[in-house]
């Protein structure tokens, strides 16, 4: 299963804090548009039917079935540059950073 790390908790709950989004609002993690290699990753307030669900902390994210098998042994982390941006990535291995 997906691991997060403490950065990629902190991001998510932070993304998802908001007080006018459902309880249940996480990350969902899907396949690229027209078979890219790239996933798309947005805010959702729910999870979808056939979705694996990752919590950890208060963050959750939200794995379309497909995307869950190919990072069912990565890692998830993010990290926020100086000008607020934030950035995902997907490392290899279950280790928590």
């Amino acid at each position: 299963m997906l691991t997060l790390t403490s950065g990629a908790v902190q991001v998510i709950r932070t993304v998802t804090a908001d007080p006018q989004l459902p309880p249940d609002t996480g990350i969902r993690i899907e396949p690229g548009i027209n078979g890219s290699e790239a996933l798309r990753l947005s805010v959702a307030p729910a999870p979808e039917a056939g979705d694996q669900i990752v919590e950890e902390e208060g963050a959750k994210v939200y794995l379309e079935a497909e995307v869950a098998q190919l990072l069912d042994d990565k890692t998830l982390d993010a990290q926020v540059d100086p000008q607020g941006d934030v950035a995902f990535t997907i490392a290899e291995g279950t280790e928590p950073v």
